[in-house]
């Protein structure tokens, strides 16, 4: 049985933000990235999504809090931070 991943719930998510398809694509491509470098595993889908998302509405000058975005995927802002960091340093970014 395949698990549901993260880019299940970014259209949802994305969707309740009000962010446009750039940033969807965006917060898509963070996670595909971040996939290929095993950094999903034992991770909940809905935290990695969520900080997707807000890492791809910073790059895309769109910027949601990370409240915002935690509210709709309902997971906490301490979650997001620390997906957050853990994307940009699989990405190499600082």
């Amino acid at each position: 049985m395949e698990s549901v991943g993260p880019q299940e719930y970014v259209p949802r998510f994305s969707s309740e933000l009000g962010v446009s398809e750039q940033v969807k694509m965006q917060a898509n491509s963070i996670i595909d990235e971040t996939a290929e470098q095993g950094l999903l595993s034992g991770k909940s889908p809905t935290g990695y999504a969520a900080a997707a998302l807000y890492a791809a509405s910073l790059l895309c000058n769109k910027k949601k809090t990370q409240r915002e975005v935690g509210d709709v995927a309902q997971v906490t802002e301490v979650t997001i931070r620390n997906r957050y960091q853990e994307q940009n340093e699989a990405m190499g970014i600082h």
